[in-house]
């Protein structure tokens, strides 16, 4: 029953983040949010704001953000449609962004914490030993997307939901459980970004091409390039799912 608990409470308040990064730049670009969810299926609690309807939903794990127009054309001037690429991009990446800065300002408040503590260091001295930490961790990430593209990344190397939800159980202690905290926010973050669609990296290549084009893509265009996307992601999820498995075995 904690191993649950720890578990919604990790991917639910990660989502959350990634979710208010989303909303909170719409809002200073000046797009309408119609919507902002914190997980999904029926609602269980819903408050409706000045053009936000805020929404606590029965399944604890994932959440969204409706803007006006995202989905859908929109002839209000207010719509993320109608809103600049430069706007739209910074939308479209604020939820990565805000995983990476969460989980990397966590990370340097656990290890200034720890090295206090264990080493009996002064403020200055941990705090310089925690930064010089998270720089080696923002190093590592970049390290490993690189393996990533150049093929040297196997399957078995990748964790899925499953997989996260194991390591979530063996954490021992508080510690452990924040350290698990900042790394996966970190790696949320940066897998987002990747350009893949539909993840928020692919959305940005798309806007992208629309930059440079001066013009949006064929909306029937961008939708199957989004369903062929959609499969592929699904497709690769349930071999991690799978692998994931196989370690639990």
């Amino acid at each position: 029953m904690i191993t649950i608990i720890k578990i919604i409470f990790l991917l639910g308040l990660l989502v959350i983040i990634h979710e208010s990064g989303h909303y909170i730049v719409a809002k200073l670009c000046k797009i309408r949010v119609n919507e902002f969810a914190i997980g999904f299926g029926p609602k269980i609690w819903s408050k409706k704001g000045k053009e936000t309807e805020y929404e606590l939903r029965l399944i604890p794990l994932g959440g969204f953000v409706n803007l006006e127009g995202e989905e859908e054309e929109s002839s209000k001037e207010d719509s993320f449609n109608k809103a600049s690429v430069a706007k739209r991009i910074m939308v479209v990446a604020a939820g990565a962004i805000f995983n990476i800065l969460f989980g990397i300002l966590v990370y340097i408040f656990l290890i200034f914490i720890r090295y206090l503590i264990v080493v009996d260091a002064n403020l200055i001295e941990a705090f310089k030993y925690s930064i010089m930490a998270s720089m080696e961790l923002i190093q590592n990430m970049w390290m490993s997307i690189i393996e990533l593209f150049s093929g040297n990344v196997k399957l078995n190397d990748m964790v899925g939901p499953i997989g996260i939800s194991s390591m979530v159980s063996q954490t021992n202690g508080m510690s452990q459980f924040v350290y698990l905290l900042s790394i996966i926010s970190v790696s949320l973050g940066v897998t987002n970004l990747l350009p893949i669609i539909p993840l928020d990296g692919g959305k940005i290549v798309l806007l992208l091409i629309e930059w440079i084009r001066k013009k949006p893509l064929n909306k029937n265009l961008e939708l199957k390039i989004q369903s062929v996307g959609f499969l592929a992601l699904i497709i690769f999820s349930i071999f991690v799912a799978i692998s994931d498995i196989s370690r639990l075995i």
